[in-house]
C-alpha cells in the first residue's frame, strides 16, 4: 500500500491508498524539518501515526511537506521515516511539488500555496522550473494566514483598528499585549499562533479595515510572486485553506490585476491520490 502525506506547519494529512483508491485518511500535527530535529519527527511519527497503521502494510511513502525544498531537510525526513518504515521506498518532496502535481497533474501551470505560509512556482508538467523564494513569515509569505495574522496583531497593538474591534479581538482569543509578544517572540511556532488569529479577519470581513488587510496581502502575493513568472498562456491555480476561504477576495484581486484563476482547492490530497494512483 501507498502512504501519501501532505504536511504543513499546522497539520499533516495522511492518506493510505491501494491500486484502486483511498483506504483511509487521518490527521496529525504539522511537521517542519526547519524547526524540528530528526529525533523529534521520528518521535512524533511513533506516537501519533504508527498506532493507526497497524492494519496497513506500507510499501511506499510519498511525503510532501513544508520545509522540504532542500536536500538536507529531505534527508532528515527520510531518516525519520526509515526509523519506522525500513522496508518501504521513501520519497520526500516539497509542499510546492504537491500543489503543482495536485493542481495540474502532467500539465503546465503556475501553482500557488496560500495556507499557514505561502509559495508559488512555474511547473512544466514534470518538475518545478522556477520559484520565487517565499522567505518565511518574517521576510515573505505574502498573503498567508501567518502574515495576515501578523498584520492584524500589528494593527491591533498599534491602535489601527476601528473602535471596539481591538477589544473584541483581544477578548475572543483571551490575549493581552504582553501575552501576544511572548507567543510571537519567545514561544515555538509563532507562525502557527499568528495563523490561528487570522480567522478573526473572516469573521469581521464587513469592516473595511479587515477587508483591506486581506486584499492587501493577496495583492502583495500576486505582485511579489506570481507576476514575476511568464504569464502568457499559463493557468494559475491555488491550494490552501487561506485561498479557499477567501476565494472571493482572491479572485477580485486577480481580476483587478488583469489575471484569472483556473482552480482553487482547499487541500491537494485528492489531486495527489489521482496523480499516484
Amino acid at each position: 500500500m501507498i502512504l501519501i502525506a501532505d504536511s504543513g506547519s499546522t497539520k499533516t494529512h495522511w492518506c493510505i491508498v491501494d491500486g484502486v483508491g483511498i483506504k483511509t485518511e487521518l490527521f496529525t500535527e504539522g511537521i517542519n524539518p526547519f524547526f524540528q530535529s530528526e529525533d523529534e519527527i521520528a518521535g512524533q511519527l511513533n506516537i501519533h501515526l504508527l498506532p493507526k497503521l497497524t492494519d496497513f502494510p506500507i510499501d511506499e511513502i510519498h511525503y510532501y511537506g513544508a520545509g522540504c525544498a532542500f536536500a538536507a531537510q529531505k534527508q532528515l525526513l527520510r531518516n525519520a521515516f526509515n526509523a519506522h518504515f525500513s522496508d518501504a521506498s521513501i520519497h520526500v518532496e516539497s509542499d510546492l511539488t504537491a500543489a503543482a502535481r495536485s493542481l495540474f497533474n502532467k500539465r503546465q501551470g503556475i501553482a500557488c500555496i496560500l495556507g499557514t505560509g505561502s509559495n508559488s512556482c512555474l511547473y512544466d508538467g514534470e518538475k518545478i522550473v522556477a520559484n520565487i523564494s517565499p522567505l518565511g513569515f518574517i521576510l515573505g509569505d505574502e498573503g498567508s494566514a501567518a502574515v495576515l495574522g501578523r498584520q492584524l496583531v500589528a494593527d491591533c497593538l498599534k491602535n489601527q483598528l476601528p473602535d471596539g474591534l481591538r477589544g473584541k479581538f483581544l477578548e475572543k482569543f483571551h490575549l493581552t499585549p504582553q501575552l501576544i509578544l511572548d507567543k510571537v517572540y519567545k514561544n515555538p511556532f509563532p507562525n502557527r499562533f499568528l495563523a490561528g488569529l487570522s480567522v478573526f479577519l473572516k469573521e469581521n470581513i464587513e469592516y473595511q479595515a479587515m477587508y483591506d488587510i486581506v486584499y492587501g496581502g493577496f495583492k502583495s502575493f500576486f505582485i511579489r510572486n506570481v507576476m514575476q513568472y511568464p504569464l502568457e498562456g499559463e493557468k494559475i491555480g491555488f491550494v490552501g485553506s487561506t485561498a479557499y476561504h477567501y476565494r472571493d477576495i482572491l479572485e477580485k484581486v486577480a481580476v483587478d490585476l488583469g489575471l484569472s484563476i483556473d482552480r482553487i482547492v482547499q487541500n491537494p490530497m485528492q489531486g495527489l491520490v489521482k496523480y499516484h494512483v
